[in-house]
């Protein structure tokens, strides 16, 4: 018995219980490139069949799992080939066909969302591509699980202005199709630049070309657990205390998760693949990163110094995770979305947190722009001009950046949009008044930068 300790045991019960650690999300990837066919009908029963035989104990086991060692499994999702792939071969594709036969197995399987309504467009379109862009909207406001999601750009690539162009009418149309809901469908929305094969995380996950047949890949959260460390931390501690502080949370969160993670693929037979730890927030009280800046000393987020903060967390979660273990994926690091997070709500509400604020933010965490509402008059030029930035943040960095935004039809900045559940309450957020809308249509691909061309 003296391999347990004791006061281990505690320290994880507390987490739990008190510091709302969870498992955010199991999320099984699949490849659904044997489901291809001529026949747009055949292809959408392919899917469908597919979806039931891997994920039909997927909802049971998880629960299973959960109370095997009493860890909350929050999500759990599929992440199939991105869509435009496996529909371009069908002779007049109905891509809105096979959004709803993907939601519907969805809803058979009791999963909460379904991922990989998605197309890769960094460095051109496909006729195919084309076709699939002109049905997102459709697909995502006829259906209630399916996610979609587009990569206008890389590193290699440059960005793909044309993509980013029609992305804003995309998210435009959306908002207009779900306006008696504040416009939600745009939450199932997101487009990213070097977007992430085997993140486990909506609206962005997707099963890529060179991903296996199957796998299970777990995303795990643990804000509260992180801030809670912090304050009960010495005040006089400085920033590299609280940092090899921060390591070893994030090593003890990165172990719970994989030993979950193990366990539910050895139940379903499939290959474990990653473990994605991202302190992704909830909107309830203790459950923030915003509240991590907090402990830090900063007033709110926002105020001077917050980027600094974040660099210094997402870099110490990185640290600690990969010495937990060898599998971690995804993009692991901190998520900075506003209406899922009671702390950058508060943030904004005070005017200390600004879209261009967040924009800085974005260069040092783990996505990007994520969950902003604004303005639903917003001109579709503003939103490709936000997109475009985020995009250049993300190609000149060599990292993951990403942008879902909500342009809530009928609102205004000051007023709130009500998602619900894991989505939250979003504050209408202020936007630059003046235009862009001359420099985004010129369109075209920005190149790749010169660091691209290190063959």
């Amino acid at each position: 018995m003296s391999y347990f300790n004791q006061q281990h045991i505690i320290e994880t019960i507390k987490m739990i219980k008190i510091h709302h650690l969870d498992i955010r999300t199991v999320t099984l990837s699949l490849s659904l490139r044997d489901c291809c066919s001529t026949s747009c009908k055949k292809t959408g029963a392919k899917i469908y069949d597919k979806i039931i035989k891997y994920a039909k104990n997927l909802v049971s086991f998880a629960q299973e799992t959960e109370n095997e060692y009493s860890i909350p499994i929050v999500n759990k999702r599929i992440a199939l080939s991105p869509i435009s792939f496996i529909g371009e071969s069908c002779d007049n594709t109905d891509y809105v066909y096979l959004a709803k036969k993907i939601d519907e197995a969805g809803q058979e399987v009791g999963v909460d969302f379904i991922g990989g309504f998605s197309a890769l467009v960094d460095k051109g379109f496909t006729k195919g591509d084309l076709k699939f862009f002109e049905q997102i909207p459709d697909a995502l406001a006829q259906t209630k699980k399916l996610c979609s999601s587009v990569n206008l750009g890389t590193s290699k690539a440059g960005i793909n202005m044309d993509a980013v162009l029609k992305t804003a009418d995309i998210i435009k149309q959306c908002a207009i199709l779900t306006k008696d809901f504040d416009s939600i469908a745009c939450a199932k929305f997101v487009c990213f630049c070097n977007a992430v094969t085997d993140n486990p995380f909506m609206a962005g996950a997707f099963c890529a070309v060179n991903e296996a047949e199957c796998a299970l890949n777990i995303g795990v959260s643990g804000p509260g657990v992180i801030s809670s460390a912090i304050e009960n931390l010495d005040k006089n501690a400085d920033l590299g205390e609280v940092s090899n502080l921060i390591k070893k949370m994030a090593f003890k969160i990165t172990t719970a998760g994989e030993l979950i993670g193990r366990r539910l693929a050895q139940k379903l037979n499939i290959p474990f693949g990653i473990i994605d730890l991202s302190l992704a927030p909830a909107p309830n009280k203790g459950d923030s990163v915003a509240e991590i800046f907090q402990a830090m000393g900063l007033e709110y987020a926002g105020a001077h110094g917050t980027t600094l903060a974040l660099a210094m967390l997402n870099d110490a979660v990185k640290k600690g995770g990969t010495m937990a273990s060898s599998y971690v994926g995804g993009l692991s690091g901190a998520f900075i979305p506003v209406s899922e997070d009671l702390g950058m709500i508060e943030a904004v509400n005070k005017n200390s947190l600004t879209i261009d604020k967040l924009e800085a933010m974005t260069s040092v965490c783990s996505v990007g722009l994520d969950m902003i509402a604004i303005p639903g008059d917003t001109p579709n030029s503003a939103i490709a001009g936000i997109i475009a930035d985020e995009m250049a943040i993300g190609m000149i960095n060599k990292k993951t950046t990403a942008v879902r935004i909500i342009p809530v039809i009928g609102k205004k900045e000051g007023e709130f949009a009500q998602f619900g559940g894991l989505l939250g309450t979003a504050p209408i957020m202020k936007i630059n008044k003046y235009s862009s809308e001359s420099f985004v249509n010129r369109g075209g691909r920005v190149p790749a930068p010169i660091h691209s061309l290190n063959n």
